[in-house]
């Protein structure tokens, strides 16, 4: 597909990374010219040096051409310019990053008439994904999927927990009985691996279930770990992720304390959210988290513009006890280094927007296969994890499983038939109408189709 990114920043070189090295034609347009140095020095892209509202950079770009546009810079009303531009120049789909929390209220009437097919607002996708991770602090990362009836939740493995050092294969029947699946695991040494009954769990992996809510909750009950959802929240740094994970947290009944060095912001935070307290200060000086008690505080939450800052001031809070701490950081060199350190909860603004795009694209180039629902990456990017519909061109249909070849490094994790969680065997099939979820290490998976091995494929379709 021939896709056009405009800005190049850590949003929009993200995607073109990803989209580059699932071999699309990509071009990228900024103003700046180390940007597109960058760019181009590291990645398989063309770049265009211009402003992408504009006519001249687009049609240098071939936007007429272009499947799909997707303007990322850093500012909400030059991406919806683009993306208008774009439209009337002929591109058949444009995305837009929208940030601002006015626009983001009022987008879904404007969408139409600014040329827009679809909006995406970062910072509100990171305050959605940190709220689920308050509501149930064992888990390192969430994902859900079938609309949160299945979910997929990551921890990490440590030292006095039952399974270490025990083969999956003998893990107590009461484990094995639970509606969930143990879908990836990813060593300390970054290597990532599809388990399998002779896996055996060892302290520090990162693990990665697959199930039914209930089933997840009782497995961690097993393991000790659970505990109820936090109450008290403590954020450091009042941006707009900041502000969207506010309004959620205080619909669901928590209480939130915002630190905020800007006077200015506090000032308009305060008018916003007249639930919560906020605090002008610098959220990075240990003298004023004292003074606030950070230690008696549910969870702590840092969301500054400074991942180095998130990071450090987020072991600090580790090292207070506080029992869930969660940090904001995009980039992903420093994430291996936190969680070496023990912080499991990172997000990544860039990444959640970047797997949303991708899953957009991919089900565009496969608008005739199977709908993909979902896409996530875990595993720091290395492993991901879909939502599939099938339908009448999915191959191998009412096959059992153990009789399927699939691809190497895929997992058929989760199977909902009729609204039904089943967490699959060797005897189970896949039928028409079924919800798929996969796990997918290494392999860009496009369709369902795609999991098989080619041989395979070629049976089922005669079938």
């Amino acid at each position: 597909m021939k896709i056009i990114i405009v800005g190049n920043g850590k949003v929009g070189f993200t995607l073109a990374e990803h989209l580059s090295q699932e071999e699309h034609d990509v071009t990228v347009i900024d103003t700046n010219d180390e940007a597109l140095r960058h760019a181009s020095d590291a990645l398989d892209v063309m770049c265009v040096k211009g402003n992408g509202a504009a006519i001249s950079p687009l049609e240098e770009a071939g936007v007429s051409n272009a499947d799909v546009v997707i303007a990322a810079t850093n500012l909400d009303e030059i991406n919806m310019v683009c993306c208008l531009t774009a439209k009337r120049l002929g591109a058949k789909f444009t995305i837009a990053r929208v940030r601002n929390v006015e626009y983001a209220m009022e987008f879904s009437h404007l969408k139409d008439e600014l040329g827009v097919d679809l909006a995406i607002n970062p910072e509100n996708a990171t305050a959605v994904e940190i709220s689920r991770l308050l509501r149930f602090p064992p888990a390192a990362n969430i994902e859900t999927f079938c609309r949160g009836r299945v979910e997929l939740i990551g921890f990490r493995v440590r030292e006095g927990d039952f399974l270490v050092g025990a083969p999956l294969s003998a893990q107590s029947r009461k484990l094995q009985s639970l509606s969930m699946l143990l879908c990836a695991a990813e060593r300390e040494s970054g290597e990532v691996v599809i388990p399998d009954g002779s896996f055996v769990p060892q302290v520090g992996d990162h693990l990665y279930l697959v199930g039914d809510p209930v089933g997840l909750t009782s497995f961690f009950r097993l393991l000790g770990r659970h505990t109820p959802k936090s109450r008290d929240v403590l954020v450091v740094g009042g941006g707009r992720i900041a502000h969207y994970l506010a309004v959620i947290l205080d619909r669901i009944g928590m209480q939130v304390k915002i630190i905020e060095r800007s006077m200015e912001r506090c000032r308009h935070l305060s008018e916003v959210l007249p639930h919560a307290m906020i605090l002008c200060g610098d959220g990075t000086d240990q003298e004023l988290l004292e003074q606030e008690n950070v230690s008696a505080t549910d969870a702590f939450v840092a969301l500054t513009d400074r991942d180095e800052d998130n990071l450090i001031i987020s072991l600090y809070a580790m090292q207070q006890g506080i029992p869930k701490v969660v940090a904001k950081c995009n980039r992903q060199n420093y994430v291996g280094i936190a969680h070496a350190a023990g912080l499991d909860s990172i997000i990544s603004p860039k990444m959640i927007t970047a797997s949303h795009i991708l899953q957009v694209v991919r089900g565009m180039q496969n608008s005739k296969g199977s709908v993909m629902n979902a896409l996530y990456k875990i595993a720091d990017g290395r492993a991901e994890a879909m939502e599939f519909m099938v339908n009448e061109t999915t191959h191998n249909l009412n096959i059992p499983l153990r009789d399927l070849r699939l691809k190497k490094g895929i997992l058929i994790a989760v199977l909902v038939r009729n609204g039904k969680i089943i967490i699959p065997d060797g005897s189970s099939v896949i039928s028409s109408g079924d919800i798929v979820i996969l796990i997918s290490r290494n392999h860009g998976i496009l369709d369902i189709n795609d999991i098989f091995e080619d041989s395979l494929l070629d049976m089922g379709a005669a079938q």
